[in-house]
């Protein structure tokens, strides 16, 4: 099963998220901020990390920064923010303008995630 970390500070989105993620059968754990989020990133493995950008304390570039000069720095991370002009391109794999859809998250989790699964399999 492919598990995802989902770093939000607003609830209500890391809620619709989680919700839309699971129905599709991805296991998904929550952090509200950048440090909680790296904090579960470094006790458990994630297949994949959805970021937030603007979040109090380490924002989702210091997030992506952090992934990207870990043991596991090839974890996928996507982006989300509505300004993702600020997003350190280099250190994301996907970049989503918020609002967006669920289904443009979803189809962009599914084209990372399948080639996640093929490697687990």
């Amino acid at each position: 099963m492919v598990t995802i970390l989902v770093i939000d500070d607003e609830k209500v989105i890391g809620s619709m998220i989680t919700m839309a993620l699971t129905k599709l059968g991805f296991h998904v754990e929550t952090a509200s901020d950048g440090l909680e989020g790296i904090e579960k990133f470094e006790k458990s493995n994630f297949d994949l990390v959805i970021t937030d950008l603007q979040m109090p304390g380490i924002d989702g570039n210091g997030v992506a920064r952090h992934i990207r000069n870990s043991k596991r720095r090839t974890t996928p991370v996507v982006g989300l923010s509505g300004t993702p002009w600020l997003l350190k391109q280099n250190d994301f794999d996907a970049i989503l303008q918020k609002p967006t859809s669920i289904k443009t998250l979803v189809d962009t989790v599914k084209s990372i995630a399948h080639p996640i699964r093929r490697r687990l399999q």
